[in-house]
């Protein structure tokens, strides 16, 4: 019996690590380091996500470069002579650009379509534009039936400008809303690319404001045309800063990865 007991302690399987570099243990493979990704995967998707997001705002700046010359041009209108009509053809443009482009961009597309985005960004687009109608008033905008129509077309332009991308990539998120709108903290670039310009829409219209009161009887003076011109620029510029956080924030993350 003795004997059997020894053989059989001689034949069993040791399972410990071995000490030896040249005779590793069964458990070793278990402890080597995970292999990283090719520094070439890497850039290659920094590089996507920068030319994603260039194009997204190169539509959107198109888009709107075309809204107005489609008024111009097809029915001779002026955001100085015809502020009512000419607001009501950009944002009927820029809404169906904007709502398509950032459709795309969905939460979750597994569980969202592609056309519930969009409904999402025509409720965002109504919802929006009350939001901005009442901000306007209560900051001083002016209050009659002769500037009712202005103030509605206007304020449906704001919504495009800021409601219309977070509804139609968010839903109806209130953290992600909380996070973009209340609390100014973007955390990649599909938030970089509705932050930033929503912001610089409305510092621009409040800015744009400030010739109203002033005495020079200009025409571009009236509400809303120089306050159009605001929100404009600073949507456009939000664009330029939104594009540049997106390649910085890629960088960055690239240079983390390698």
């Amino acid at each position: 019996m003795s004997r059997v007991h020894r053989q059989s302690d001689a034949t069993s399987l040791d399972f410990r690590p071995s000490s030896s570099p040249s005779s590793p243990g069964l458990l070793t493979p278990m402890h080597q380091p995970r292999k990283k990704a090719p520094e070439s995967t890497n850039a290659a998707v920094s590089f996507a996500s920068s030319l994603k997001s260039l194009l997204l705002h190169l539509i959107c700046a198109l888009g709107l470069a075309s809204a107005f010359w489609v008024a111009f041009n097809s029915y001779s209108l002026t955001l100085i002579k015809n502020s009512a009509q000419t607001l009501f053809v950009v944002w009927v443009i820029e809404a169906s650009v904007v709502i398509l482009v950032y459709s795309l961009l969905r939460r979750n597309p597994d569980q969202c379509s592609y056309v519930k985005a969009i409904v999402r960004g025509l409720l965002g687009l109504l919802a929006g534009a009350l939001v901005n109608a009442l901000g306007a008033i209560v900051l001083g905008a002016p209050v009659g039936i002769q500037h009712f129509t202005k103030t509605v077309h206007w304020s449906l332009l704001m919504s495009v400008f800021t409601f219309v991308p977070a509804a139609s990539v968010f839903g109806s998120s209130w953290t992600d809303w909380h996070r973009i709108f209340a609390q100014t903290k973007p955390i990649g670039p599909t938030d970089f690319m509705i932050c930033f310009p929503a912001h610089g829409a409305v510092l621009g219209a409040w800015f744009g404001a400030w010739p109203m009161p002033l005495d020079w009887e200009r025409p571009w003076q009236e509400w809303p045309i120089c306050v159009t011109y605001g929100a404009i620029f600073g949507y456009l510029l939000g664009l330029v800063v939104s594009f540049g956080f997106v390649v910085y924030h890629n960088r960055r993350k690239h240079g983390k990865g390698d």
